[in-house]
């Protein structure tokens, strides 16, 4: 059975003077989740917040929060977000050696298992802990940048776990993140997303989601 496709606009592109406001924005035009965007100025080359804003921003709502660590060495900093208030946290499987014991430690802090692949990773490498996380998620653009285009081949990668999912009766969910607007939103759906991410669209008012 399908799961019921989410919305889960990313923070990256609200306005950092208001926060609170803008989650209740994502919470009235149908978001079900909120993507936060953790960049540290090595993996990516911009630095975005950490657990501090995070914590703070905790008690607006209600809706679980995906914490999407663009970070190097994310096993160092795992516990330290899982207690700021995240749900999932998804971290990159090109930033760590060490994929198997992020899924594990994140799973023991009690928190929802995501894995990140850059658009040039392949599904394969993750053949091994399909098994063991709770999402995936495709970048469908280059990460560290918001308002990019999304990279068509990116798609082939969503039918393609799909297609594992379906074949191996695995439940993780499939998220995409980048270039999302409703111009791609049909393409990626069609592949079989079931969170989108959106950022600019969502909140420049163009992308509209009913839950």
């Amino acid at each position: 059975m399908k799961t019921k496709v989410i919305l889960s606009p990313s923070l990256l592109s609200a306005d950092f003077s208001s926060l609170g406001s803008e989650i209740k924005k994502i919470e009235s035009c149908g978001g079900s989740m909120v993507h936060i965007d953790v960049m540290d100025g090595h993996f990516v080359p911009q630095v975005t917040y950490g657990q501090p804003v995070i914590k703070g921003i905790r008690h607006c709502t209600q809706l679980p929060f995906d914490v999407h660590l663009m970070i190097e060495r994310p096993e160092n900093f795992i516990e330290s977000y899982a207690l700021s208030g995240a749900d999932y946290i998804t971290f990159h499987y090109e930033s760590t050696k060490h994929a198997d014991y992020c899924i594990q430690l994140i799973h023991r802090l009690e928190c929802k298992a995501g894995i990140a692949l850059c658009p040039s990773t392949p599904v394969s490498v993750l053949e091994e802990v399909l098994p063991f996380v709770d999402l995936v998620l495709v970048m469908t653009v280059n990460p560290g940048w918001g308002g990019q285009k999304l990279i068509p081949y990116t798609v082939d990668k969503v039918r393609k776990l799909a297609d594992i999912k379906r074949e191996k009766g695995y439940s993780f969910l499939i998220s995409v993140d980048g270039g999302i607007n409703p111009e791609t939103l049909d393409s990626v759906l069609e592949a079989g997303t079931d969170v989108f991410v959106s950022g600019s669209s969502f909140f420049k008012g163009e992308l509209k989601w009913e839950k």
